[in-house]
């Protein structure tokens, strides 16, 4: 029997193997939902961020805003009208489609709190 090519779905550049995988690809790992889940309502501070998520890394942290920008998820303003430099962190529209989804993962924690932490 013939095996059928999977078709590879390509992103910005990079190759997934389904949108599962594509999905997983752009807001996966353990802090790129978190900051999203944080800039849901409003625009944050990278300290404000960072307190936060306490157990982040200054490094981490950095990199996962880089990465979520570069995907364009996120974007950075920078303030240079007066000293000190003030750098805020916001959701794109294209970063706010992943409201319901964010949202639906934090209800799900929520859930296996009540039900399932006892």
């Amino acid at each position: 029997m013939e095996k059928a090519d999977a078709k590879m779905i390509t992103f910005r550049g990079n190759e997934y193997p389904c949108c599962a995988s594509l999905t997983m690809g752009i807001i996966g790992g353990k802090w790129k939902t978190v900051i999203l889940f944080h800039l849901i309502n409003k625009k944050l501070r990278y300290n404000e961020l960072r307190k936060s998520m306490p157990t982040v890394t200054e490094r981490t942290l950095s990199l996962q805003l880089k990465a979520l920008e570069e995907d364009g998820l996120i974007k950075r303003k920078v303030y240079t009208s007066k000293p000190p430099l003030k750098v805020e962190y916001s959701l794109t529209d294209f970063g706010k489609t992943l409201i319901p989804l964010i949202q639906s993962i934090a209800d799900w924690g929520d859930f296996v709190i009540e039900e399932y932490a006892k």
